[in-house]
């Protein structure tokens, strides 16, 4: 199928990079994402293409949000910079007319980490969590990747926290992405004299900072119980954790910790992403040589 260039739209960074046949990626380059609306991601994006577009064989784009006839929407407008309704894929093709391939950013994890699994034949069920700026994940079900209908599939940040909890970005109160983001960790931190993001919130933890220990431990409580809905409805065989956050040093051992605190049927192992914060542009590529041969 030749080259791809690969492009990674988060909430905090855009990240792209040519992946060879082998599945090697090569001239890895980032720049944060806009917060100035359709103009300005537009530009963002132009800037990571222009300079690939020739060496090229075609374009395969994995983002945050939900990727439905080829726009991308939000849940959460606020981990887009606001931007609501965005027409990925015009954009794209105004650009070159390489071909391309549009997936959420959970999904095309999930691809690439399930292809990493060294028991994959094994493996039927699986899912990638990702903690960042917002709470998504893909779903493998019976060896295959869910994408949905309109997209929706793995957005699993959406699932219920804490009916009590603050109201979410997406409109609904207590969102596990409410409780367990790395937007949330920051913002519990608001009441604090000198309010703090995410990173520092763990800094201060491994420092032995108690408050900053309890918000991270409830961020890895929520995601625990959310891991164990999950594998009630889906019989997960394995789970796996990615993002900023949920690879952030101590973040794993919290979730584990949290779930042996539930009866053990509701317990599903856990691991840390293979392919770290690459996981998205590798399944970006993956998924789209697997879409265009067929």
């Amino acid at each position: 199928m030749g080259k791809v260039l690969a492009l990674d739209i988060g909430g905090t960074k855009i990240a792209a990079a040519v992946v060879t046949e082998s599945g090697m990626l090569i001239g890895r380059q980032q720049v944060a994402t806009p917060r100035g609306g359709a103009g300005q991601l537009a530009l963002a994006l132009e800037s990571l293409i222009l300079p690939y577009r020739h060496l090229v064989d075609y374009i395969a784009v994995a983002s945050t949000g939900i990727i439905s006839g080829g726009r991308l929407t939000a849940l959460n407008p606020a981990n887009l910079g606001g931007l609501a309704d965005f027409p990925l894929q015009d954009c794209i093709q105004s650009m070159t007319d390489l071909p391309c391939v549009l997936l959420n950013d959970g999904q095309a994890a999930a691809w690439a980490e399930y292809q990493a699994l060294s028991d994959q034949r094994d493996v039927n069920n699986m899912m990638f969590v990702t903690v960042s700026t917002g709470v998504g994940g893909g779903i493998i079900l019976n060896k295959k990747l869910l994408v949905g209908n309109h997209g929706l599939a793995g957005h699993i940040g959406h699932t219920l926290a804490d009916p009590h909890g603050p109201l979410c970005g997406c409109g609904r109160r207590g969102c596990v992405e409410s409780v367990a983001s790395g937007t949330a960790i920051g913002t519990e931190t608001l009441g604090w004299k000198q309010p703090v993001a995410a990173a520092k919130v763990f800094e201060m933890a491994q420092l032995g900072h108690a408050q900053a220990e309890n918000i991270i431990s409830r961020s890895a409580t929520a995601i625990a119980l959310m891991l164990a809905d999950m594998k009630m409805a889906l019989d997960l065989e394995v789970v796996i954790l990615g993002g900023s956050v949920g690879l952030a040093v101590g973040y794993l051992e919290r979730v584990i910790g949290a779930q042996k605190m539930l009866p053990e049927i509701y317990r599903v192992p856990v691991q840390e992403a293979s392919h770290r914060q690459d996981s998205g542009l590798l399944g970006a590529a993956l998924w789209a040589k697997e879409t265009l041969r067929s």
